[in-house]
Order: structure tokens, then C-alpha cells, then sequence
């Protein structure tokens, strides 16, 4: 991944190099932030797997101030949408104590309390909202100090949204929360040390996502 990401970063100075959030996609992330590249970590869904990637981002700018190298760009996503769509599986299999109205939430809640933690930590990493699955996953983040990646259909659903003011500070409701952490897929994903750097590559919705980009983008483009 690292020598990958060093002839991407030599097609221009606007790419980011994406990297998978599992324990070496960590090392190939600092490695590649400290030569002061743009470096975008993805296939993430949780917060432990963010707040990793926005620590190892610090350490890798500065070792690349200490290098006389300008850092690049950092981005930390979380895949909201598609934790809803993991945890949404979750709840069906194991019935579990909450609601289609709570699984929409679930992205959401992840997001903000990851935000709220990369404020407190000063962290320069940018996070970023992806995979989004409604206007909501937009709205409810208004205000936010962040990179969105928005779809088109996402977009043309956010003309129709009339309320946009601030909601990054405000909270997913508690008894929303409650009910979503009747699910351990849900405390990992939510918690900061829900899950550890080992654990990254085996969690659900990070495993299914490797197998889908692999399968179904990587493995047909060998066969070109």
C-alpha cells in the first residue's frame, strides 16, 4: 500500500490516496502522511477505527514538519450509511430491542460522538460522512467542521430539506441511543474502544465492504 500510494501521490498534487481502515492500512497511513501526501482513510464505520486514523495522522504530520515537508490533507471517513445497512442486518438477525427509525440513527450518532472527540483532541484530520443513504445524514450535521461526500440523488434530496440550521452539537436522542446498544455491533461501533486495531478488519461491515470493493472493482480490473 505504501509504495502504491507513493506513485498515486506523483499523478498530482490534488490526489488523496485511499487507504483501508484495518491495522495496516494504519501503518501505511502514517507512513504516507509524514511524506506529505493527501491520504483519505475509508472502509471505516466506526469510531475507534476514526479516532486510530486521526492519531495517526498527527504523528505522521509531525514527522513530515520535523522532515521540513509541508503535511497534506488528512480525511478520516465513517460510512454511515452503510453502518445503518450493517447494523439494520444485525437487528434483524438477532431481533434486537430497536427500530428502523433507530437503525437511521446509528451512522449518525457514530459520527457525531467522533467529532466531538477530534474537537477535544485538536486533531487536524478532517472527518467525512460517506455512503450516505438520505438528506438526513447531511442535515443532522450542520455545522460541522467537515468534508462532505455527497451523492448527486443525495443532493437533489437536500433541496428539499428547509431546515438547515445547526445541528452538529446537538445530540441523537438518548433512549435512541439506548435502544441501539442492545446490539454489540452497535457499543463497538460506538464506543471509542469498542473495537481494537486487530479487530478493524474482521468487523462486519468493514470485512463485507473489502469483499464487495474486491470482488466486484479490484478483482475484475486484473482480468483487463
Amino acid at each position: 500500500m505504501i509504495e502504491q500510494g507513493k506513485r498515486f501521490a506523483f499523478w498530482g498534487s490534488n490526489v488523496v490516496i485511499k487507504i483501508p481502515a484495518t491495522k495496516a492500512g494504519l501503518k501505511a497511513y502514517e507512513e504516507l502522511a509524514a511524506l506529505g501526501y493527501n491520504v483519505a482513510a475509508t472502509v471505516s464505520f466506526t469510531v475507534p477505527q476514526v479516532l486510530a486514523f486521526g492519531a495517526a495522522f498527527q504523528r505522521g504530520a509531525e514527522r513530515a514538519k520535523a522532515a521540513g515537508i509541508q503535511p497534506g490533507l488528512g480525511i478520516a471517513v465513517l460510512m454511515v450509511g452503510r453502518t445503518d445497512d450493517y447494523l439494520r442486518d444485525v437487528m434483524r438477525d438477532t431481533q434486537a430491542g430497536c427500530s428502523e427509525e433507530d437503525i437511521i440513527c446509528a451512522g449518525t450518532a457514530c459520527i457525531k460522538r467522533a467529532y466531538g472527540i477530534f474537537q477535544e483532541k485538536n486533531y487536524d484530520c478532517v472527518l467525512m460522512p460517506a455512503g450516505c443513504r438520505g438528506a438526513y445524514h447531511i442535515a443532522d450535521l450542520a455545522g460541522a467542521k467537515m468534508i462532505m461526500s455527497i451523492a448527486p440523488k443525495i443532493a437533489k434530496l437536500l433541496l428539499d430539506v428547509d431546515d438547515f440550521t445547526e445541528k452538529i452539537d446537538k445530540p441523537v436522542d438518548p433512549a435512541v441511543i439506548s435502544r441501539l446498544q442492545t446490539m454489540p455491533e452497535f457499543v463497538k461501533a460506538y464506543e471509542p474502544n469498542g473495537l481494537s486495531e486487530d479487530e478493524f478488519i474482521g468487523y462486519g461491515a468493514t470485512n463485507r465492504t473489502l469483499t464487495q470493493f474486491c470482488e466486484s472493482g479490484w478483482n475484475p480490473l486484473l482480468k483487463l
